[in-house]
Order: C-alpha cells, then sequence, then structure tokens
C-alpha cells in the first residue's frame, strides 16, 4: 500500500462529511464563539490518539498476541459494518449513535467521531504489515486528519452550501467505497492465512 492509498483509506475511515451533521448537532447548544475552539480541542485529542495507535501498534499487538491476518480480517470486519452504517444509517443518532447534551469532550467527537475503532484497526493493521514504513503511514494519517479537519471546521459553511441531501448522498458514496476496502482487506488476510494468491 502506498501512502496515498493509506491516507485516502484513512481519510474515508474518518467520514468527516458523514461526521458534519453530527458535529452540528453536538455543537448546537454551544455558544458560537466557543464552537471553533471544542472542535479544534476534539480534532487534536483525535490526532493524539491515532498516533499513539500508529507508535504504539507493534506492542499493542505483541501484548494481545495477534497476527497479522487476523488483524487484517478484524479490521476489514469493522470496516465493513461502518461502511454498512454509512450507506443505511440508523433512522436516529446517526453512525455514533444517540447524542448526548451539554459541551461535548472527547465523546463522541473526537472518539468515534474521528478516531474511531476502524481508523486505530486500519494504524494497528499498517503497523504490523509494514512496520519499517511508521514515517510514511505517519505522513497518511497527518493529511488524513489535516484534510477531515478542514472539511469539519468549515462545517456550517458546507452544510448551508450543499444542503443535507448532498451531503447524505456523499456519505453513502463514502461508505460504499469503504465497504469496498473492507472486502479488499479481509481478502488479504484470508488469503495470508490459507497461503493463497486472490
Amino acid at each position: 500500500m502506498t501512502t496515498l492509498s493509506a491516507g485516502i483509506l484513512l481519510f474515508l475511515i474518518m467520514d468527516p462529511l458523514g461526521n458534519i451533521p453530527l458535529f452540528l448537532a453536538l455543537l448546537k447548544d454551544v455558544p458560537p464563539q466557543r464552537r471553533r475552539k471544542v472542535m479544534v480541542r476534539e480534532l487534536l485529542i483525535a490526532l493524539a490518539v491515532l498516533v499513539a495507535f500508529l507508535l504504539g501498534g507493534q506492542v499493542i499487538l505483541k501484548l494481545l498476541q495477534l497476527r497479522q491476518e487476523s488483524v487484517s480480517i478484524g479490521g476489514g470486519i469493522v470496516l465493513f459494518l461502518i461502511g454498512i452504517r454509512m450507506v443505511f444509517p440508523p433512522v436516529e443518532g446517526g453512525v455514533f449513535g444517540k447524542q448526548g447534551e451539554g459541551e461535548p469532550f472527547i465523546v463522541p467527537m473526537a472518539i468515534p467521531g474521528v478516531a474511531g475503532p476502524s481508523a486505530m484497526a486500519a494504524l494497528l493493521l499498517l503497523t504490523n504489515s509494514q512496520p519499517g514504513r511508521t514515517a510514511e503511514w505517519g505522513i497518511a494519517l497527518f493529511l488524513a486528519w489535516l484534510t477531515t479537519s478542514v472539511i469539519l471546521l468549515s462545517s456550517t459553511f458546507l452544510f448551508k452550501w450543499l444542503g443535507e441531501s448532498v451531503l447524505t448522498a456523499l456519505e453513502r458514496l463514502m461508505g460504499m467505497l469503504l465497504i469496498a476496502l473492507s472486502v479488499q482487506m479481509a481478502l488479504g488476510g484470508i488469503s495470508s492465512y490459507l497461503h493463497i494468491a486472490v
């Protein structure tokens, strides 16, 4: 996997377009002058969590005694479920369930909004499959996070400009791409375990 394809994968997993309605709903009761500060704080927390998973991925896998194939298949399943929820979201609460009240802190904006279990699983997979390319995966992560941050910080403008129906259509398109990537990831893990070419 190239740095660009890893960045695109992480960007799709972070799902900034799908997170726009979630972020706006969570921030509707927050004073307007605080909203941008809260979003920046949550995005930085998400980046810190993802960097920790990137740098500590090998240690986590060794502690849990997980094989690369297990992470690949498990990551594919998680991505598939996230993709399904993006294409067919629940009636209430969006992809990440019902939102709480008050100013959000860490949950659900940072985790699982941006730094969700699927992003963590993807980083574990990347660091385990090619551990010598941690710097490249770091660049891919930062670019995906930066693009996600720009989109989410422009959420009010994008929501007014594109409208809810266009954002929903784009989220479902990203969900379909994520489903395809998840199937490929799971097939890669199965083929590696069975020592066959797919």
